[in-house]
């Protein structure tokens, strides 16, 4: 029976290798696993692309159109209550982000295919991408009274220790944006694989209590559908955040 199962660690998803090796003229092109997700998601834009340009704007929406209004509306309202009118500039920028990582999330629970928000250093990328734009924008804005934001209303000599631990905890931002992605999505991903692995080993052992164990992992895999949802809802609410010191300048003094 031990024989029989053969499981892979739980951390064997997160792996990246390749899948296909073509040789032309001697160039090699390599098709990682990674990709899948870029497949998934240019087959879900070309369907979407489809539907919104054979289907007509209705007053009474469908269910689709719907959801994509109310997703629309929800950033929107976000990004206004957040940051205000000034901030309404970014709000196609914030609803991409919003949109681009929520379907990264749902599109990593498909089978076969990759979860690259799980991964740190891709997290980390797009999280310092997006905090250095918003350190160049308030420098843009406020020239150099955007560096007041690292100033507390505290005694003259404790100055230098204090801005160093301000600019310390906003370089830290960035990190904490990655970090909080990729690790709910590590750790759901993570609690599926054992749960799934579990119920193949009681399917193979005792079929009563798989079917128990099966009814909880649909209800994770949902579970999960809610945790990619809310990542992406936090990842933007943090943005609309940080972005509001760059736009509308609260100093602490």
């Amino acid at each position: 029976m031990l024989k029989f199962i053969m499981f892979t660690t739980p951390l064997a998803q997160f792996d990246i290798y390749v899948v296909l090796n073509i040789n032309i003229l001697n160039y090699f092109f390599f098709y990682l696993n990674n990709l899948n997700v870029l497949v998934f998601s240019l087959y879900g834009f070309l369907i979407l692309t489809i539907y919104l340009l054979i289907e007509d704007i209705k007053i009474i929406p469908n269910k689709i159109q719907y959801l994509l209004e109310n997703i629309y509306l929800f950033i929107y309202w976000l990004v206004y209550q957040q940051v205000g009118k000034k901030g309404l500039k970014f709000f196609p920028l914030l609803l991409t982000i919003f949109i681009m990582i929520i379907l990264l999330n749902i599109i990593g629970l498909l089978p076969y295919s990759f979860a690259v928000t799980s991964h740190f250093i891709w997290s980390l990328y797009l999280s310092l991408s997006i905090c250095l734009g918003i350190f160049i924008l308030g420098i843009f804005n406020y020239k150099l009274d955007y560096l007041k934001i690292f100033l507390l209303d505290i005694p003259l000599l404790l100055y230098p220790l204090m801005i160093v631990i301000e600019m310390s905890s906003y370089v830290i931002r960035a990190f904490s944006l990655a970090i909080r992605l990729s690790a709910n999505i590590m750790a759901g991903h993570i609690l599926v694989d054992i749960i799934a692995e579990v119920i193949a080993y009681l399917n193979y052992c005792l079929m009563d209590i798989s079917f128990i164990v099966f009814i909880l992992l649909i209800a994770l895999f949902f579970l999960e559908i809610g945790v990619a949802c809310l990542q992406a809802y936090v990842f933007v609410l943090l943005i609309t955040i940080y972005l509001n010191d760059a736009v509308n300048l609260n100093l602490h003094v």
